[in-house]
């Protein structure tokens, strides 16, 4: 096989970095088709953490790693990063990083907005990150977009700057903020371009090259199927499409250049922000999931939600983004309870039904129907063969198996990459 896409299946935070860092360690080409540095992932080798929110895993195993023209891109967000793994010895050159020509760039304004906005929300925050990400693809939507190419067009970008700006400053000017001025933005182009320029390459010629030689691609999901902007918990959701179908659209590749797609789930629920969560827990349970599972984000620092496996919200994603297998993330952090719970359907309004609706108000009202099976109140934490596991913990698996419609092909006992149990047949296809 010559790709493999990794999608969160829930609302992000699944562990995905983990996945990924294994994946990365084979693969030739690690790309990253969507999303900004809202995104995150944590890489733990030999001890040692490696945090990433813009730059693809593959950077860490020195592997080709391509940012595709559906991620937005804040100059100096990367360079920033660039910096930081610098500090770990970790040097990423062009060689290494590829950025696409057509991504479209986060200015100044964009972050302004975006906070503004959220502010203004007042009760209906949607919890976004803050970063600019949102107002950036409202702008590449809207034709207005400055583009890294853009940079290498100085009579290009002063006009294309005309148009974007009278377009933020209105908005800002009628939000009490401070509005910019064109010398303002352009400075900070000029500032951050000699930097980040050495990094833009013809992004879709090197992917068709990749992929008619055979080239082992990874391709790098960020955020969750959950917080798709046409599939998730609207408007809860991310600005960007996170189904595995955009791989393509994201990296300027076909429909068929993702491959295997596998969708990671945690053993339970988290959400980070506003929004639906109808398995949440707010006793004692939820309270342990949060601490023993240390469910902070990577990005924002922000405690997690926690709550029971919802089987209905993930089976909607295996559907929606037609996953060929799960990897099921931090089984160990259950370890202790006597008895687990999984949502098998909902109540809405007394009525039973079995899918994930899509209007918001009917989503706050949703009641979940739970299915309670044993614990297995003893250790999995680095366990490394599914034959060892408890006979409830593979239950608990199998159980899951059945109400996805999905394959657990990958089962994570803790943070190390050691500690992880794949089946054959995964293995067989990467």
């Amino acid at each position: 096989m010559s790709s493999v896409t990794i999608v969160g299946s829930q609302w992000g935070d699944e562990g995905k970095g983990k996945i990924v860092d294994w994946l990365a360690s084979q693969a030739d080409v690690v790309v990253r088709f969507q999303g900004g540095h809202n995104a995150g992932h944590t890489l733990v080798i030999n001890g040692q953490n490696y945090k990433l929110s813009l730059l693809p895993s593959g950077v860490v195993r020195k592997k080709i790693s391509i940012i595709g023209n559906g991620v937005v891109v804040d100059p100096q967000a990367l360079l920033n990063e660039i910096v930081r793994f610098k500090e770990k010895n970790i040097e990423i050159t062009p060689d290494i990083l590829k950025i696409a020509e057509n991504c479209p760039l986060i200015l100044p304004s964009h972050v302004v907005l975006d906070q503004a906005r959220e502010k203004v929300r007042g009760n209906h925050k949607i919890g976004t990150t803050g970063r600019g990400i949102g107002p950036t693809y409202e702008d590449k939507v809207a034709r207005r977009a400055i583009r890294l190419c853009d940079l290498t067009e100085p009579e290009t970008l002063t006009w294309r700057l005309d148009e974007l700006l009278a377009h933020h400053n209105a908005l800002l000017a009628s939000l009490g903020e401070k509005i910019f001025t064109k010398d303002e933005i352009l400075e900070y182009l000029k500032r951050v371009a000699v930097k980040v320029l050495p990094f833009m390459a013809p992004v879709s010629e090197l992917m068709a090259g990749y992929l008619k030689s055979n080239k082992f691609i990874l391709f790098e999901g960020a955020q969750a199927i959950m917080l798709d902007v046409d599939h998730g918990t609207y408007p809860f959701v991310t600005s960007s499409n996170t189904v595995p179908s955009q791989t393509g659209i994201g990296s300027g590749t076909g429909p068929k250049s993702g491959g295997y797609i596998l969708g990671i789930a945690k053993a339970y629920t988290t959400r980070v922000g506003a929004g639906p969560f109808p398995t949440e827990l707010f006793d004692e349970t939820g309270k342990h999931l949060g601490e023993k599972g240390y469910e902070f984000g990577t990005v924002t620092g922000r405690p997690r939600r926690c709550g029971w496996f919802d089987a209905v919200l993930v089976r909607h994603a295996v559907q929606v983004g037609g996953l060929n297998g799960l990897a099921l993330m931090k089984l160990d952090v259950l370890d202790s309870l006597k008895e687990i719970k999984i949502c098998v359907g909902y109540k809405l309004d007394g009525k039973k039904i079995e899918h994930f609706p899509y209007t918001l108000e009917a989503q706050k009202r949703l009641e979940p129907i739970y299915e309670t099976i044993p614990g297995w109140n003893e250790k999995t934490y680095g366990i490394r063969s599914k034959e060892n596991l408890p006979i409830a913990a593979r239950n608990y698996i199998e159980r899951i198996e059945t109400l996805t419609g999905v394959k657990v092909v990958v089962i994570s006992t803790s943070p190390e990459r050691e500690d992880t149990i794949l089946s054959e047949n995964f293995l067989a296809k990467c």
